[in-house]
């Protein structure tokens, strides 16, 4: 039994925790902050209940995957998750409404010919066709396995089988990236919102990113849309509350400050206060800031900037929800141009309007009663640095350009309002240590390897990275992977080549 010390109680340090803790481990969790769950937080006032972090769950699987490997008790068993339908509803600038099924492919194509004109819904299922060729060449090197030296050039090259330009001028020039399969093969500019917003949500830039990337509407549209009841921080706690029950201990308020290294292997680490806590391995669920501080050079080199941030404003609404509502619903902005340059470029926030995700759940445990609703608005934005995200002006003329475009969504919507809260990146940065309140975007192949993220296994032999931040990158399904990843390497060994 090895003495493990986890750096984080994020949900991929926990998803670690609970498996190697199974495995026989004794396993310390150590948390700066005052509880779990990272980034997946919950806000409470007045009887209203948020989300701060993610909204839905996407592939559910690897946390009922989770959940039976480390208990008696199922996922199903430990929280109430029902899918969400329609999977999201979206108004484009020019007024087009169009709700999208939840994991029906023939919903989706009869959806979109009905509000974009025949020929639209095949147009889109053709390209989700190829992006499915794309989770089948990536799902296992990607998802499944560590990031091997031997893999990383093989998965620098993008694998969406584009098809071949028709007339005289065939040769592509320069990488095939999401916006140009987007305008070659959609064309309508709805069509392409739709594509480039699935890739903004995940604070990727469609102008240089993969075509790979389309894997990202294909997992969403394949595998559905879940809602945790009373939001998703109940997942955080459920796996919380599991690793208490497979004998994890958590130490909250305890901000690890330095690495112990003997024999030149990780060895326990520094606790703020001049406390050491030794252990045989450890595993990092930390930015890559706070890990480079005490642990300077493992991870290898950066992998890019800064990722964007999430811009969250929380809604006290009076007035019951209609039974209509969606639970999602994607306003997109009006001027791409301006919004890219804003979140990726270096135009800063400017006055453009952005897209906003509207978030209304039919849950009783988010609000008082059914006179009112809890609803959260959302957008991918620059990060804390980029933009001055403590400027309290700048804070309040974003929000109030959210609330004025989600009311396409909740007409009368700022009438309604009994009270708001907003989180920015500078929020997110103080919360969660992430530099510049960057949320971490999954990993994709192409992009000479761009899009990938340091492996679990670092340069320092014992010390293990887990969580949004290392391989297979952002998000909670993905967070998921990483901590069954890392566990399979301690329990199998270094040869261990993923799961099966």
């Amino acid at each position: 039994m090895a003495r493990i010390a986890v750096i984080g109680a994020g949900m991929g340090a926990m998803a670690a925790a609970a498996r190697l803790a199974v495995a026989g481990h004794r396993v310390a969790v150590y948390e700066r902050a005052a509880t779990h769950g990272g980034s997946v937080g919950r806000l409470e006032r007045d009887g209203f209940a948020f989300d701060t972090g993610p909204g839905l769950l996407h592939l559910p699987a690897v946390y009922r995957d989770l959940f039976v490997k480390t208990g008696k008790e199922s996922l199903e068993q430990s929280l109430t998750l029902t899918q969400v339908d329609p999977a999201s509803r979206h108004l484009f600038a020019d007024g087009t409404d169009v709700r999208l099924p939840n994991a029906s492919r023939a919903g989706v194509v009869a959806a979109l010919d009905a509000a974009a004109g025949p020929g639209a819904g095949e147009r889109w299922s053709d390209l989700v066709n190829r992006a499915r060729e794309v989770w089948d060449a990536t799902r296992r090197p990607l998802l499944e396995e560590p990031l091997r030296a031997d893999r990383t050039a093989a998965l620098g090259h993008d694998p969406y089988p584009a098809p071949p330009r028709r007339g005289l001028f065939r040769r592509r020039r320069g990488p095939l990236t999401l916006a140009s399969v987007a305008e070659r093969e959609l064309a309508d500019p709805r069509l392409v919102a739709l594509l480039e917003g699935h890739a903004l949500a995940h604070g990727l830039d469609p102008r240089v990113a993969p075509a790979s990337a389309t894997v990202l509407p294909y997992m969403e549209q394949t595998f559905g849309s879940w809602y945790v009841r009373g939001g998703v921080r109940a997942l955080a706690d459920a796996l919380y509350e599991r690793c208490l029950a497979r004998r994890v201990e958590f130490f909250f308020g305890a901000e690890v400050v330095g690495l112990v290294e003997e024999d030149g292997r990780a060895a326990g680490v520094r606790l703020a206060g001049d406390g050491v806590a030794e252990a045989d391995m450890v595993v990092a669920g930390v930015a890559p800031g706070r890990l480079e501080a005490f642990a300077p050079g493992v991870a290898g080199p950066s992998r890019g900037p800064v990722p964007p941030g999430r811009f969250s404003v929380f809604l006290a609404v009076a007035g019951s929800r209609p039974e209509d509502a969606a639970h999602r619903t994607v306003v997109h902005g009006d001027d791409r141009t301006a919004e890219l340059e804003a979140v990726f470029g270096a135009a800063g926030v400017g006055g453009y309007r952005p897209t906003v995700t509207v978030l209304r759940p039919d849950d009783a445990d988010t609000r008082p009663d059914d006179a009112h609703e809890a609803v959260t608005l959302t957008a991918t934005i620059a990060p804390h640095g980029r933009t001055d995200w403590n400027d309290a002006r700048t804070v309040a003329d974003f929000a109030d350009r959210m609330v004025a475009a989600a009311e396409a969504a909740v007409p009368g919507l700022r009438e309604r309002v009994l009270w708001r809260e907003v989180r920015t990146p500078a929020d997110t940065e103080a919360a969660t240590g992430a530099e510049g309140g960057g949320v971490p975007a999954p990993v994709l192949a192409g992009g000479e390897g761009a899009f990938l993220r340091p492996a679990n296994v670092t340069r320092l032999p014992g010390l293990y990275l887990v969580g949004g931040f290392a391989h297979p990158g952002g998000g909670l399904a993905h967070a998921g992977m990483s901590g069954a990843m890392v566990a399979g390497l301690i329990v199998e060994g270094a040869d261990w080549r993923g799961s099966q």
